[in-house]
């Protein structure tokens, strides 16, 4: 990773974390509304936006969360997989619209991932926890969308790294 890699994916976690720290009350638990998630779409640009994303969702997961040994592992997996899968697909959907479709697909689905960790720390129904976080992100995914596709427009995100 060279230093302009590093940097940038430094200030994107702490972006995220910041984010996270606002919206504390509304971004953990069975209704959660992750507002930073929407930084999530910045993978369609370039895949080395994985490690601040990353790093961000860990940083935020270890300082904030309730239930940290298992967001650490279950939020931080349902990140990497849905990057992953994104970064997959990108490679047959060339329009930045339809990657942030597939962005908001893969994460909504996933979340099936965050349901089994409130499943299995808080023992809430996994069928409704996975119907109630699926649904906070779809909403952030939906709403990040156009807000980081018109950031990009002046920003230009893919050139950043």
């Amino acid at each position: 990773m060279n230093n302009r890699t590093l940097v940038i994916s430094g200030i994107l976690a702490a972006l995220y974390v910041a984010v996270s720290f606002v919206f504390q009350p509304i971004s953990f638990g069975a209704y959660q509304f992750r507002v930073p998630e929407m930084l999530n779409h910045l993978i369609v640009f370039n895949k080395k936006y994985i490690y601040g994303i990353v790093g961000g969702v860990f940083i935020s997961n270890l300082l904030f969360s309730p239930m940290v040994p298992f967001d650490l592992i279950f939020g931080v997996g349902q990140s990497i997989l849905a990057l992953l899968l994104v970064i997959f697909v990108s490679r047959f959907i060339k329009s930045i619209q339809g990657r942030m479709i597939a962005t908001i697909i893969f994460f909504t689905f996933t979340m099936f991932l965050i349901a089994i960790e409130l499943n299995l720390a808080l023992d809430l129904p996994l069928w409704l926890s996975w119907g109630t976080t699926a649904v906070g992100e779809f909403v952030v995914l939906l709403v990040g969308a156009p807000i980081i596709y018109a950031m990009n427009k002046r920003i230009q995100f893919e050139k950043w790294l």
